[in-house]
């Protein structure tokens, strides 16, 4: 089995946690498998300081909203229980690693910084590999691989997971379309859209060929062969290894 992989973002009161800027907003998405299970980790905190007027202009969270809401070290450790072992997908992982361990140090304690407790995995580096000289912002390879990020409207810590999990699938496995167009835009590729697999489906149906079945195809192998000279290839196949 493929090891965990948490799809993660934060909303923060600002920019720059060495100015006391504080998280409060983290959304996780976990994938196996690359397959969302559903056991997602959403937790709104309160910062205990005011939030800039630009980031509530972005993500919309108030300082009203937040006032009843738990602190950093009250989730700390569920936090911390739910993403250890897993590789952390991140997009500008640096902004994101560099708040959480500013509230680790904020805490009580020797706190271990967070890439010792997960790996980490940072989207905007792999796609400015992917699309050197072009822009990179979530927004941008939504566009880049047609996926539908319409109901974005504001920023949201588990709404970007969300969504970064759709990019991240087809960063690394899906098939954009070719373009002809040279005049280097954003939409110069386009992927194919994401269907999700449920992952409470049922088994595959698994339907047996009958007697009848059987017997017509070993009648055509042996059509095969005769016209063949021998060395029917399929009936060597289904004949066991004997060396």
């Amino acid at each position: 089995m493929s090891p965990r992989q948490i799809v993660l973002d934060t909303e923060t009161t600002g920019l720059e946690p060495a100015q006391g800027h504080r998280i409060i907003e983290i959304g996780c998405v976990e994938m196996v498998d690359r397959r969302l299970t559903g056991n997602n980790f959403h937790q709104y905190l309160q910062p205990d300081r005011e939030i800039d007027q630009a980031a509530i202009e972005v993500h919309g969270i108030t300082n009203e909203f937040l006032a009843d809401k738990p602190r950093f070290a009250d989730v700390v450790e569920d936090f911390i229980a739910y993403i250890r072992g897993a590789e952390l997908i991140i997009h500008n992982a640096p902004f994101d690693v560099g708040f959480l361990n500013h509230e680790l140090r904020l805490l009580p304690g020797e706190q271990p910084p967070l890439d010792t407790v997960c790996r980490v995995l940072d989207t905007l580096v792999m796609a400015k590999k992917m699309h050197p000289g072009q822009r990179n912002s979530l927004d941008a390879l939504c566009k880049r691989y047609d996926i539908n990020n319409s109901h974005r409207e504001l920023h949201g810590a588990l709404l970007d997971a969300e969504i970064l999990a759709d990019v991240y699938l087809m960063m690394t496995g899906g098939q954009g379309a070719l373009s002809l167009d040279t005049g280097g835009g954003e939409g110069e590729s386009a992927g194919e859209r994401i269907q999700r697999l449920d992952a409470n489906r049922p088994r595959l149906q698994v339907v047996r060929a009958s007697v009848d079945e059987l017997t017509i195809h070993q009648q055509r192998l042996d059509l095969i062969e005769k016209g063949a000279g021998g060395g029917c290839v399929w009936r060597r196949l289904e004949q066991p290894d004997r060396e």
